[in-house]
């Protein structure tokens, strides 16, 4: 599936005291990006949980190429990676986006979990938009 870009920009509460990113705000970042990806497919997240479908994180990774900070524009590539009925994985690309530079990388694992937070098989309903036969 095509990769959706998301914009932001560096808020100030979002950066250390030498005006640099705290680097857990990537892994923010990255929820932003899938979020509005989920929403290019057709599916809004608080649609999934009121039918009972939880997108439960069992994975995250970040890898940091060089430091966003304050007011910089941050572009944010979110693509699938791989799915199926009970996991998906999400990419994910941070740049600057004035320069093009990277800022960084990362990945998230999903299991798709009911409200009791046991994993189940993703509904029919949604198997589309993630791109699962």
């Amino acid at each position: 599936m095509d990769s959706v870009s998301t914009r932001l920009r560096v808020r100030f509460a979002e950066t250390d005291q030498m005006g640099v990113v705290y680097y857990a705000n990537y892994v923010v970042w990255m929820e932003v990006g899938r979020v509005e990806w989920l929403r290019a497919r057709g599916v809004r997240y608080r649609d999934m949980e009121a039918d009972g479908v939880l997108l439960t994180v069992a994975e995250a990774t970040c890898r940091y190429h060089a430091p966003a900070r304050y007011d910089d524009e941050i572009e944010i590539a979110t693509g699938l990676v791989s799915a199926h009925p009970r996991m998906i994985r999400v990419g994910y690309t941070m740049s600057n986006a004035e320069t093009g530079q990277k800022l960084a990388t990362g990945e998230t694992a999903h299991v798709f979990c009911g409200p009791d937070f046991r994993p189940i098989r993703l509904p029919e309903k949604y198997r589309a938009a993630f791109g699962i036969a």
